[in-house]
């Protein structure tokens, strides 16, 4: 059976990741820090695993991992959009905290499955959670665009390093998927165009399937309305 760890499993793209995953018949560690979330869904699914933990814990995570035990993949989601406004208007501890998150959290949970899969010694697969905002930022956005750039240069620091073990990393970067984040979007500017969030998880899925000699380096998958490309 197949296993993927999943960060920010509790809700969102991670939770309808999960629930798809699980239903293809994979073993899924949920990881996030809302034990009553992961709870529900290891109760309803017998290959389900609740791994309560905040990605910014280092031993935290690591226990998480070791619970676990092997992992074939793991979808490296966990992340937050932090507060809006120009740089001048984000107080330091807001930047400090979508940083821990979306990068910190993110370079800790990749360390470890990175780890796990070399020193088993048959490869695996990352799969970075990007955004739309690691090409294109939205107005106001400078915590959350930040960290996805970084992001971006994680995923191909983890692919070239990587090789020589069979480990493969890539990045999906999702645009305007219904979550509750994009819900609250909606509410400020109702002419926002999303998807359905099951559209970003068939999309991991597949990057997920890919054989061990192919990998999707970057996919995008946005509302097909969603004002990306062009001129605005």
């Amino acid at each position: 059976m197949k296993s993927i760890i999943i960060t920010g499993a509790s809700a969102g793209i991670g939770r309808a990741t999960a629930e798809l995953f699980l239903a293809e018949g994979w073993r899924v560690g949920l990881i996030a820090r809302r034990a009553a979330a992961l709870e529900d869904m290891a109760e309803r699914h017998p290959h389900a695993v609740a791994l309560p933990a905040d990605v910014t814990d280092a031993a935290a995570l690591e226990a998480a991992f070791d619970a676990f035990g092997e992992v074939d993949v793991l979808f490296n989601n966990a992340g937050m959009f932090g507060p809006s406004g120009s740089i001048d208007e984000v107080p330091i501890e807001a930047w400090e905290e979508v940083l821990m998150v979306n990068l910190h959290g993110m370079f800790l949970a990749a360390r470890m499955a990175f780890a796990l899969m070399r020193a088993r010694g048959r490869g695996g697969r990352i799969i970075n959670n990007g955004s739309i905002s690691a090409h294109a930022p939205r107005p106001g956005s400078v915590c959350y665009t930040t960290t996805k750039h970084a992001i971006t240069g994680l995923t191909k620091s983890l692919a070239l390093d990587g090789r020589p073990y069979d480990i493969a990393c890539g990045q999906i970067d999702i645009g305007n998927a219904e979550t509750d984040m994009v819900a609250a979007l909606k509410k400020v500017s109702p002419e926002t165009h999303t998807m359905g969030v099951e559209n970003a998880a068939r999309a991991v899925l597949h990057m997920a399937q890919m054989p061990a000699e192919a990998n999707v380096l970057f996919m995008t998958v946005m509302a097909t309305k969603m004002p990306f490309v062009g001129r605005g």
